[in-house]
């Protein structure tokens, strides 16, 4: 889904320092960097540190350089050998030298969300289509709400109904790369819409091919940014219940700023195939201001949702400890 930028050799969670994890999620992953200015220094460095581990295992995928499914496996059988010593505690090196095991040490992030990680990236090697929205779906939790839970775990949380809505907001973020990245994808034979929609609304993979523009394609855009959008809003319920040390602040800006990706992809009539939409430096800035200087506006996010919310969630998600 994403263009490689970088070498899978070249920067690993099992050697990078923090130093280096900050500068490559300063170099890869802009939105985020920019968005984590105001957490604290430990705090910021260990997202940096999950980042590069989260990306290294995309990269793998999505990499050309690594050509067979023997040396992707290999890859992930390396990579899964190495989450075996971190959390296994068997190798004071590894844990000294590696930000990545540092951190989720210091943390104690579950190790089931890395599994959750690799299994979803290795979709990707299986399957190029999905059928329907639930599968497409079960698909985002993995690459994309695993992580929005491992950051939660770094951020710090008052009560553990904060995890569902960072799930949501995972969702939506991942479904906003995949509206950005239609073109892109389709040119590595993939299709994130699903079949079923795409039939739905008249619309070919021959049309994404051609990147034909015609009341079809509009009608399907505006039908996955209003699903998108409603998985923003859910996601702000939790907002609250984040850690109010710049952590609150830091979800509240990457909520502004990727939902902001659906408003330049609609500024430019759903045209995502002649460039790539993105939110510039100086809108990043006017969003953080206007946030910063709006009073009511973070009010609005340090309010609690009432309890309804974590009824209908319980049901949505009945296996998820909403208790502390």
């Amino acid at each position: 889904m994403k263009e490689i930028l970088h070498s899978v050799d070249s920067v690993t969670p099992m050697r990078c320092t923090y130093e280096e994890c900050r500068d490559y999620t300063r170099t890869f992953a802009k939105s985020f960097y920019f968005s984590s200015f105001l957490l604290p220094k430990d705090k910021r460095a260990a997202s940096y540190a999950v980042y590069t581990f989260c990306r290294y295992a995309d990269n793998i995928v999505d990499t050309d350089t690594l050509h067979s499914a023997e040396n992707i496996r290999a890859k992930f059988t390396e990579l899964n050998s190495f989450l075996d010593l971190v959390y296994n505690q068997a190798s004071q090196e590894i844990i000294k030298s590696s930000a990545f095991a540092h951190t989720v040490l210091k943390y104690k992030i579950p190790r089931k969300y890395f599994n959750d990680l690799i299994e979803g990236v290795c979709m990707d090697t299986e399957r190029s289509r999905y059928n329907t929205f639930a599968e497409l779906e079960n698909y985002c939790y993995k690459v994309a709400s695993v992580v929005g839970l491992i950051m939660t775990e770094i951020f710090g949380y008052t009560h553990k109904a904060a995890l569902p809505y960072a799930v949501y907001l995972g969702k939506a973020m991942q479904l906003t790369n995949i509206l950005r990245d239609i073109k892109e994808d389709y040119a590595m034979n993939r299709v994130y819409i699903p079949q079923d929609e795409l039939k739905c609304f008249e619309y070919t993979e021959g049309d994404i091919a051609k990147c034909k523009m015609n009341e079809s394609f509009a009608m399907m855009m505006r039908f996955n940014i209003d699903r998108a959008r409603a998985y923003y809003e859910l996601s702000t319920h939790g907002f609250p219940y984040l850690t109010n040390d710049g952590s609150r602040t830091t979800v509240v800006l990457m909520y502004k700023i990727y939902s902001s990706i659906l408003n330049e992809i609609e500024a430019y009539g759903y045209d995502i195939y002649s460039g790539r939409r993105f939110v510039s430096t100086a809108e990043k800035l006017k969003l953080t201001g206007l946030y910063l200087l709006n009073r009511s506006e973070r009010k609005r996010f340090s309010r609690l949702p009432d309890s309804k919310h974590h009824e209908r969630l319980r049901s949505l998600y009945p296996n998820m400890n909403f208790d502390m």
